[in-house]
């Protein structure tokens, strides 16, 4: 074969290119991303609409509607779409298919939306546009309380200096936080005061907006400098509005003071966060789609310490929810057990050949074919994930055979008195298009993947390609790195008509060699001797009563169809992340304070259910979010003040938590009879997994 003559005429180009590809690992491992799952790229466009007052119906009939109904007409490669309508908020998601530009699809959003403006009731306001897709999910979840700040003061400081600082970490996208009370200028009428004085409350909104702006200005030039002249009349202090006139009644200035109070005060609550029981703000950081999820929680960690240092110190920061935790860990699991396998494939391959060099050349083609398969999938711009990482586990095995074949077959010529370069071009020659069939062969099982749809495609198609890839490197390897190896490392102890371990010489092996050199042979003697009596009595006795053999091997085969009717059935396994998510809903019109009573009632189920030891911690998240951008992010089926999310984390070497949750399916059910509960998904692999299903 052409390329086995190429390498064993330039024997250093081989070398040099592998040599080079170890070289490049570092930079390429560093490079590229880590994350649990490849990115599942379900494109998704929100549309959020704001009008204040409007209840939800007609939040639906004069606002989403009108739009849901313009996009079909003007957006293109729309795969379903999806709406909810709360008080005052409608907000439309828009699933594309896969091979949507979704630039374009953004361009043609934002200009009808444009468009039907100007059918939104009176005052409507152009809409929020967001991106994001499948991989959007959240990573690391912090909370914020102050045993001396309001909490309007913490929701002040998270939103305006905390999230501020963060947001400039690549990869991180931080909604608004969650609870908290949201900081504004009350101004309080004092209704008789005002009905004693004459005036009516829109005197009162004229005056603060006739005293309270900032006017058009230039510059003046006094002599050889030009100064900028500034007319504000804003009010810097909240005491400046108190002074504020209002009016003149009977020759009197009334002022602000004397018919209002102004105070530093917050709007109506309809989102509190607790954690343990304590009140407080809940940040949420959640990672973009291609972004990887070690790297942006590294980041975020890194950087929070710095923006710490410019918040009151009273302002106190706990960590919550890191699902970095959980993909490390996935992922080591991963490359231990792929680690594990190699190396029992390099022992048993020396325990088999009992040749030293075999083994090492075998040893040396597993990890340079992985990281072939690996620079290529980096070139693709694929990640480190499960899929990838566990389709090279996979296919470590089957790396194996190609060296295998090529140094046994190359032994075999040895054997047989034929010199080293002989043997090494015949033996080649002889399996080049054998282990190509067979190399096909295998690539052909996982087409079919290309081909699959939806979430499948991309979680199967990086799988499939770091087998394929790292198969087809394997046979690269074994026609030329190979016989390389073979040619240097057994040019000066090669006899012709010597097998494996004959060349050995116990007498002159090290002390601490001779044990391994006699199991090897013992090893060796005793499969022989299996092979040529139990295993051919075996095979001898199959095949006199070979139809006998057929019919158990068919009744087995039939039988273990059986087993379908009490297997389960499931898209991904299970997995137990230490968290579960848990939706109260109580009554409809239910208020907040009451939905957080309820909670408390719930969490006190739940310590009773899970042991302390085990407990670590509990995260509410109550009512409907202070921000309509977090309902668009939201998959809990929150609809208002009434709903509550309850997660639950537990410590590390604690109990199945599906056991947790079905003890608590049971009791909630029993001791909340008018309230709903159901469970949902907390850990980062259901969370991906479930996005966008209709």
């Amino acid at each position: 074969m052409w390329i086995v003559l190429l390498a064993l005429r330039r024997p250093y180009t081989f070398v040099v290119a592998a040599l080079l590809l170890i070289i490049l690992t570092p930079f390429i491992l560093t490079r590229t991303p880590t994350d649990i799952f490849p990115a599942i790229n379900i494109p998704v466009v929100s549309i959020i609409w704001n009008y204040g007052g409007l209840d939800a119906k007609q939040m639906e009939q004069r606002v989403v509607f009108v739009n849901e109904r313009a996009l079909t007409v003007t957006v293109n490669d729309i795969d379903h779409i999806e709406s909810t309508s709360y008080y005052g908020i409608g907000v439309i998601k828009v699933f594309f298919q896969p091979k949507v530009s979704i630039a374009t699809a953004v361009a043609q959003i934002t200009g009808i939306c444009q468009t039907v403006l100007k059918q939104m009731p009176p005052g409507a306001t152009p809409p929020l546009i967001i991106q994001y897709s499948a991989s959007t999910v959240p990573v690391l979840q912090y909370s914020f309380s102050s045993p001396t700040m309001s909490e309007q003061q913490v929701n002040d400081a998270t939103v305006n200096q905390v999230r501020v600082g963060l947001i400039s970490v690549p990869g991180a996208v931080i909604p608004y936080p969650y609870g908290g009370k949201v900081r504004v200028v009350d101004v309080d009428l004092d209704l008789p005061a005002l009905k004693s004085k004459g005036i009516q409350p829109e005197d009162v909104l004229s005056a603060i907006n006739a005293q309270n702006l900032v006017l058009p200005s230039g510059t003046a030039k006094i002599g050889p400098t030009e100064y900028a002249v500034a007319v504000d009349v804003n009010a810097h202090m909240i005491n400046d509005i108190n002074n504020l006139p209002v009016k003149v009644v009977n020759g009197t200035t009334i002022y602000m003071r004397d018919v209002a109070q102004v105070h530093d005060g917050y709007t109506p609550q309809q989102n509190a966060v607790r954690q343990d029981g304590v009140r407080g703000s809940l940040l949420t950081i959640m990672k973009a789609g291609n972004a990887s999820t070690l790297d942006v929680v590294r980041n975020i960690k890194a950087t929070l310490p710095h923006v710490m240092a410019t918040v009151p110190p009273d302002l106190h920061v706990q960590e919550f929810a890191d699902q970095s935790l959980f993909v490390r860990a996935a992922i080591k699991g991963v490359l231990r057990e792929g680690t594990i396998a190699a190396a029992l494939t390099a022992l048993m391959i020396l325990l088999f050949l009992g040749s030293w060099r075999s083994t090492f050349i075998i040893a040396i083609s597993i990890p340079l074919s992985v990281l072939s398969s690996i620079t290529i999938l980096s070139a693709l711009g694929e990640t480190f994930n499960l899929m990838t990482l566990g389709g090279l586990a996979l296919a470590v095995g089957i790396l194996v055979d190609d060296a295998t074949v090529a140094i046994e077959n190359i032994h075999r010529h040895m054997a047989s008195g034929q010199t080293l370069d002989e043997s090494i071009i015949k033996g080649s020659q002889e399996i080049a298009i054998p282990a190509f069939v067979s190399t096909l062969c295998i690539c052909i099982v996982f087409v079919p993947m290309f081909f699959l749809t939806g979430v499948a495609h991309y979680l199967f198609v990086p799988l499939a390609e770091a087998v394929v890839f790292a198969i087809l490197a394997s046979y690269v390897i074994s026609r030329t790195l190979v016989p390389t190896l073979v040619m240097w490392l057994y040019r000066n102890v090669h006899q012709p008509g010597e097998q494996h371990g004959e060349h050995i010489d116990e007498s002159r092996l090290p002390a601490w060699l001779s044990p391994f050199a006699r199991f090897q042979r013992g090893f060796e003697s005793g499969f022989n001797r299996f092979r040529d009596v139990y295993y051919h009595g075996l095979l001898a006795s199959c095949f006199e009563h070979r139809n006998m053999v057929a019919g158990v091997f068919l009744v087995f085969c039939l039988g273990s169809w059986l087993l379908v009717i009490v297997l389960g059935r499931n898209f991904f396994p299970s997995v137990d992340a230490g968290q579960f998510l848990l939706h109260v809903r109580g009554p409809t019109g239910m208020r907040i304070e009451e939905t957080e009573r309820l909670s408390g009632e719930v969490n006190n189920v739940i310590h009773s259910v899970v042991p302390a030891k085990e407990l670590g911690g509990i995260l509410d998240n109550i009512g409907i979010p202070n921000s309509s951008i977090n309902l668009s992010y939201n998959t809990s089926g929150t609809i208002g003040a009434n709903d509550a999310d309850i997660l639950v984390s537990l410590k590390p070497g604690h109990a199945p938590t599906e056991d947790y949750v079905r003890e608590l399916r049971a009791r909630l059910r029993r001791e909340f009879p008018g309230d709903l509960f159901y469970f949902l998904p907390a850990d980062i692999v259901s969370q991906t997994l479930n996005f966008g299903l209709p």
